[in-house]
């Protein structure tokens, strides 16, 4: 069922997830004016119990906002981390030893099952938990110890956008607390976000580039691999286009060879240290005659069959993914509405999913 209230709605396909990919500089300014004191005090109490590791949980767009969480621990708080399987404690009953353990579940409506179920568990078990979601009267904010409201705002269409970048800031806010930071890279985010927006036109030529593609290699490293899994999932769930996510890394082992002219692989590339070590990447696809698109820097775009040139001049390479998902999210919507299907409503999608 489309997922609209009006008839005036309902007409126009992908009216809602326009929208909503519009209110995203508001909902940042939101996260920095609103939530970020919430933030950092959440951050300061769980920083004061100094835990060992943290085990994040989550499924879906949320599942990529909580990989950028594990990058962002690891590299800037030096706190390993690990993806928890949520099947060994639902479905097999194990019971793991948590204490001292940072266990962060992130999820837009908090409402999943097996979430609420692994979460209460990592509870019991002793761990800390954090949960971060758009609705802070969930049964996942109640079960968790802690937790960060994204505050953005209701999101009617099924493809998550805002929630999305709302997650991103919201997380990176939260580990700039535990290592007693404020958070300042983050303020050139709503009006850059803003200006990426404002330039549909460009996203529009490459969605008419691409409407005909079959399949879809996405790739990326370090914090902008998150982006390209979001990426990813969002041509998938809108258009229905196979597309495939990979660290550039591992493209190199195996996957490179499914390669050719045909297929678009697009790259997320962040201007810093996971940009300089995704270059290797783009020389092996250039040698294979890959159609390259980039999103990231001028200077890797202009080495591309197409791509977005993101303004990175003044911004922190850990912000950067907050910003590369939005000309991919317009991506996903231009190519589906330009393939006559409406990205509101996805087929065989539901807006809260249920898993146990």
């Amino acid at each position: 069922m489309a997922a609209t209230s009006s008839a005036g709605e309902s007409e126009q396909p992908g009216r809602i997830m326009a929208r909503e990919m519009a209110e995203q500089p508001a909902a940042l300014r939101r996260v920095l004016d609103r939530g970020a004191p919430a933030i950092r005090e959440v951050a300061a109490e769980i920083a004061a119990r100094e835990p060992r590791f943290a085990l994040l949980a989550a499924r879906g767009t949320s599942d990529n906002a909580a990989l950028y969480a594990k990058y962002l621990l690891e590299i800037r708080l030096g706190l390993p981390c690990g993806l928890t399987s949520m099947s060994t404690t639902t479905a097999y009953g194990a019971r793991p030893r948590l204490a001292d353990v940072l266990a962060v579940t992130v999820s837009q409506s908090g409402s999943s099952p097996d979430l609420v179920a692994s979460t209460g568990a990592a509870r019991e078990a002793g761990a800390i938990t954090l949960a971060v979601t758009n609705n802070p009267d969930s049964p996942l904010a109640a079960v968790s110890e802690y937790h960060i409201d994204v505050l953005a705002g209701p999101e009617r269409a099924l493809p998550a956008t805002k929630t999305y970048t709302a997650s991103l800031l919201s997380l990176y806010l939260f580990v700039e607390g535990l290592r007693g930071g404020d958070g300042a890279a983050a303020a050139v985010l709503p009006e850059t976000a803003e200006a990426v927006l404002a330039r549909r036109e460009e996203v529009g030529a490459l969605a008419s580039r691409y409407r005909f593609a079959e399949r879809m290699v996405i790739t990326s490293r370090g914090y902008g691999y998150p982006t390209a899994k979001e990426a990813a999932l969002k041509l998938m769930e809108t258009s229905y286009i196979p597309a495939l996510s990979y660290s550039g890394a591992d493209l190199l082992h195996g996957p490179l060879a499914m390669v050719d002219n045909v297929s678009p692989v697009i790259a997320v590339v962040t201007d810093g240290r996971g940009g300089e070590a995704l270059r290797p990447v783009l020389n092996r696809l250039r040698a294979r005659g890959a159609d390259l698109v980039v999103v990231g820097p001028e200077a890797r775009v202009a080495e591309a069959s197409a791509g977005f040139v993101l303004p990175t001049a003044g911004v922190a390479e850990e912000v950067q993914p907050v910003l590369e998902i939005l000309p991919l999210q317009r991506l996903a919507y231009e190519v589906a509405i330009a393939r006559g299907q409406d990205p509101d409503a996805p087929r065989a999608l539901a807006k809260i999913t249920e898993t146990h």
